[in-house]
C-alpha cells in the first residue's frame, strides 16, 4: 500500500491506494501540514488525530507527501522524521513541494503552473524539471491571489470602512468582526494565512456584486503581473494550467485579467490536483517514479 498526499495550510488530504489493483482504499482528510509555520508537536497532534491513519499504519509500505512548506531540506527532514515515526514499515518516504504535484495533475509535457490556493505559486515545467523564476518567500511577503491575499485585503476594505453599506451588512452577519478577535487571530493563532483564507469564502459567495469583482480582479492582477508575466516567453507556446480551489472559484476573473494582459486564456482549471493525479497513476503507475526522480 502507498499513502499520498495532498497538503496546504488549511487542509491535507490523503490517500491509500493499492497501486497493484489501482483501487483506493480509503480517502482521509486532516488539518493542514505546513512544515514552515507548523513545529513537529503540532504535525505529530494532526496525524494523531485521524484514526484513519493510525490504523493503515502497518500496511504503508511506501509514502509520497507533497505539501506547501516543503522547498527547503530542513521542512522536507521535518515531514520525513514526523512520517517515519508512524510509518516505520515505509521503506521509501518522499516529499516534494506542492507544486509538483499540481504540475503532474495537469500534464506531464512543458506547461505553466498556477496555484492559487490558501496561497499562491507559479512555475514552468520543462517535461522533467521545474523552472522558477521567482523565490518564493512566503504567506507574510508575497502570496499574491491566493485566499490569504485575498481575506487580507476584504479585512482591509473593512476596517478602511471601502465597503459598500449592503457588502459591510453581509460580512458583519456572517463574520464576528471585533477588532480584538481579529487582531487576536492575526497575531497568536500558529497559522495567520489559514485564518486570512477563510473570509476569501465570503467573496466567491457575493462574486456577483461589483464590488467584490474589482477587489478579487485586483488580486489575480497583482499575481500575474508580478508571477506569471515572468513566463510571457513560455506562455506563447505552451499551455497553462491553473490549480487550486481560488482559481476555481475566479475562472472568469482570471481568463479577464489574462485578456487585458494579452496572454492566452487558462488550458485547464483543476479544483482538486490530488483527485486528477491518483486517476493518472491508475492510468499509468510509473507516474509516481517520475515525480521523485
Amino acid at each position: 500500500m502507498i499513502l499520498i498526499a495532498d497538503s496546504g495550510s488549511t487542509k491535507c488530504d490523503w490517500i491509500v491506494l493499492n497501486v497493484n489493483q489501482s483501487n483506493i482504499q480509503s480517502r482521509i482528510r486532516t488539518k493542514g501540514i505546513n512544515p514552515s509555520i507548523l513545529k513537529k508537536k503540532a504535525i505529530h497532534k494532526t496525524i494523531r488525530s485521524s484514526k484513519e491513519l493510525i490504523a493503515c499504519k502497518e500496511e504503508i509500505n511506501s509514502i509520497y507527501f507533497f505539501g506547501a512548506g516543503c522547498n527547503n531540506e530542513k521542512s522536507k527532514e521535518k515531514i520525513q522524521s514526523v512520517l517515519l515515526h508512524y510509518y516505520s514499515n515505509a521503506k521509501r518516504i518522499e516529499i516534494q513541494e506542492d507544486i509538483m504535484l499540481a504540475v503532474l495533475s495537469a500534464s506531464v509535457e512543458p506547461s505553466v503552473v498556477c496555484i492559487l490556493g490558501t496561497g499562491s505559486n507559479c512555475c514552468f515545467f520543462d517535461g522533467n524539471k521545474i523552472q522558477k523564476r521567482i523565490t518564493s518567500m512566503g504567506y507574510l511577503l508575497m502570496d499574491e491571489g491566493s485566499g490569504n491575499h485575498l481575506g487580507k485585503q476584504l479585512l482591509k476594505a473593512y476596517y478602511f470602512n471601502e465597503l459598500p453599506n449592503d457588502l459591510k451588512f453581509s460580512f458583519e452577519k456572517e463574520f464576528n468582526l471585533n477588532s480584538d478577535k481579529v487582531l487576536s487571530k492575526l497575531y497568536n493563532s500558529k497559522t495567520p494565512n489559514k485564518y486570512l483564507a477563510k473570509y476569501a469564502r465570503f467573496l466567491f459567495t457575493n462574486i456577483e456584486n461589483s464590488y467584490v469583482q474589482e477587489l478579487v480582479a485586483s488580486c489575480v492582477s497583482e499575481f500575474i503581473n508580478k508571477q506569471l508575466i515572468t513566463y510571457k516567453e513560455e506562455l506563447e507556446k505552451k499551455p497553462l494550467y491553473f490549480i487550486g480551489s481560488v482559481a476555481y472559484h475566479a475562472k472568469k476573473i482570471i481568463n479577464e485579467e489574462l485578456a487585458k494582459n494579452n496572454l492566452k486564456p487558462v488550458t485547464l482549471f483543476i479544483r482538486r490536483p490530488l483527485t486528477m493525479f491518483i486517476q493518472k497513476i491508475q492510468n499509468n503507475p510509473k507516474l509516481l517514479e517520475k515525480s521523485f526522480s
